[in-house]
C-alpha cells in the first residue's frame, strides 16, 4: 500500500512540474475553466437572489391566506364620459357572513375598506390611503410594530377615532414631533395616532399585490364606515364619477395549509353566484409560491446549462493542449515505456496533469464566481446568494470535465509504440 501511494504522490509532483515548465500555456488552458466555473456560480447566485426575493414577498402574504380584491367591471370602465355616473361594484359586508357560514375550512376573514384622503398634522400634509379594517388584519398581515400598539377589538366596538400609521407616513407627517398621541386630521375628523408599523410597498404591474402600501393609515372599520360611508366621488376630466363600494378587500385565513387551494375554489364558486359582474379577483399566495418555486428551478437549470457551455469549451481546450503535450513528449513516453513503465502509469501521469489543471482552474473560478455577485450587489443593488451547493457542484463539474477530456490524450499517450516513440525527434 505504501509503494503505490508514494508513487501516486510522485506522479502528482511530476505532473505539476511538467505544467510549470509551460506556465503561460497552462494558465491560458485554465482560463476556460476559470471563466466557466465563475460564470456558473455568478449566474446561479443572481438567479437565486432574484428568486428568493420574489419568494419572500409571496411568503409575507401568508401561505394560508387568500386575498380577494374588488375590481371595477370592464363594462363600467368606459362609462367615465357620463356627467354623473354611479358605479356599484366590489365586495359586500354580506360576503363576509356568507363565506364564514358556508365554507367550514375558513378560520378568519378580515374585511378592508380603502379611502383616499389627505392627512394633515399642523402645517404638514400628505395624501394617505386610509384603511378601515379589523384587529385581525395585523395578525394575518405580519408587519413589525415600530412603536405604540395596533387596533384592537375594543377600538372597533367603541368606535374610537384612533389610527395606526406606517413608518414612512409617520416620518413624513410627524417629522421631529413625538409620534404616539398626536392628532391627525383625515377628512373632517381627527384621529389619535396610537401606533407605527413597517410596511411593504405594493408590487407594480404584477398580478399579486401586497395588502399594504407605504402611505397607509389604519383605522377601525366601524369608524371608516361611519365617517366615510360607502359612496366615494372622484373628479376625472371634468366628470364626477361616483362609486358605491362597501369593501375593497377581504383577507381570508384557511385553517389548514393543505386546504388552501380547495378553499380558494370554494370561494370562487360562492363569489360567482352573488357577483355576476365579476367585480373581484382572487389571489392565492400559496399557489403563487408553488409557481414561483417551479419557475425558480427552471430558471436555475437554464442558467446552469448556459454557463455549463463555458466549462465544455474549457474542457475542449484542455484536450487540445494535452494532445499537443503528447506529441511534444513522445520521446519521453518512449523512454519511460522502454525502462518498464506500464500503460496505466502513463495514463495516470497525464490524467493527473489534467486534474491538476482543472482543479486549479476550478478553485480560481470559485474565487471569481464569488467576486462577481459581490460586485453586482454593490454596484447594481441586486440581491445575490452564493450557495455552498453551487460552489461544490461547479468545482466537481470542473474536475470531471478535466478528467473526461483528459482521458483520450492519456490513452493515446499510453498506446504509443515504444520503439516508434524512441525514434521520434
Amino acid at each position: 500500500m505504501f509503494l503505490p501511494l508514494s508513487r501516486f504522490f510522485r506522479d502528482i509532483q511530476l505532473g505539476i512540474k511538467n505544467l510549470l515548465l509551460h506556465k503561460l500555456r497552462s494558465f491560458l488552458t485554465m482560463l476556460g475553466l476559470v471563466f466557466g466555473v465563475g460564470s456558473v456560480i455568478a449566474m446561479l447566485a443572481v438567479g437565486e437572489g432574484a428568486s428568493m426575493e420574489a419568494l419572500e414577498q409571496i411568503r409575507k402574504l401568508g401561505s394560508r391566506n387568500i386575498i380577494i380584491n374588488a375590481q371595477k367591471p370592464a363594462s363600467e370602465q368606459t362609462a367615465t364620459n357620463v356627467r354623473s355616473f354611479l358605479s356599484i361594484y366590489g365586495l359586500l359586508y354580506e360576503d363576509v357572513a356568507r363565506l364564514a357560514d358556508t365554507i367550514p375550512t375558513l378560520k378568519r376573514i378580515v374585511p378592508v375598506k380603502v379611502i383616499q384622503k389627505e392627512g394633515r398634522l399642523g402645517k404638514r400634509a400628505m395624501d394617505l390611503r386610509v384603511v378601515g379594517t379589523s384587529a385581525d388584519w395585523f395578525s394575518l398581515v405580519s408587519r413589525p410594530l415600530v412603536a405604540g400598539r395596533v387596533i384592537t377589538a375594543d377600538d372597533l366596538q367603541q368606535r374610537k377615532n384612533v389610527a395606526v400609521l406606517t413608518e414612512y407616513g409617520a416620518r413624513r407627517l410627524l417629522a421631529t414631533k413625538a409620534v404616539i398621541g398626536e392628532s391627525l386630521r383625515m377628512g373632517s375628523n381627527y384621529y389619535e395616532v396610537i401606533g407605527i408599523v413597517q410596511s411593504e410597498s405594493a408590487s407594480e404591474g404584477g398580478s399579486m399585490q401586497t395588502p399594504d402600501q407605504q402611505t397607509d393609515a389604519y383605522i377601525p372599520l366601524t369608524v371608516a364606515k361611519e365617517h366615510f360611508g360607502d359612496i366615494f366621488t372622484q373628479n376625472k376630466s371634468g366628470s364626477n364619477i361616483r362609486e358605491n363600494v362597501e369593501l375593497h378587500q377581504l383577507i381570508v385565513e384557511v385553517s389548514d395549509e393543505d386546504m388552501v387551494e380547495l378553499s380558494a375554489a370554494a370561494i370562487e364558486r360562492q363569489m360567482e353566484i352573488y357577483h355576476a359582474k365579476k367585480d373581484y379577483n382572487i389571489s392565492v399566495p400559496l399557489a403563487l409560491l408553488k409557481q414561483a418555486e417551479a419557475t425558480k428551478r427552471i430558471f436555475n437549470t437554464v442558467l446552469g446549462a448556459i454557463a455549463g457551455i463555458s466549462l465544455l469549451v474549457g474542457g475542449i481546450g484542455i484536450m487540445n493542449i494535452m494532445l499537443a503535450s503528447v506529441t511534444e513528449r513522445t520521446r519521453e513516453i518512449g523512454i519511460r515505456r522502454a525502462i518498464g513503465a506500464k500503460q496505466r502509469q502513463i495514463v495516470a501521469q497525464f490524467l493527473i496533469e489534467t486534474v491538476v489543471l482543472s482543479l486549479t482552474g476550478g478553485l480560481v473560478g470559485i474565487g471569481v464566481g464569488m467576486l462577481i455577485p459581490w460586485v453586482i450587489t454593490k454596484i447594481a443593488g441586486m440581491p445575490t446568494i452564493v450557495s455552498l451547493t453551487s460552489l461544490v457542484l461547479s468545482l466537481g463539474i470542473s474536475v470531471s470535465v478535466g478528467m473526461v477530456f483528459g482521458i483520450y490524450p492519456a490513452l493515446r499517450a499510453a498506446r504509443l509504440d515504444p520503439i516508434e516513440a524512441l525514434r521520434h525527434e
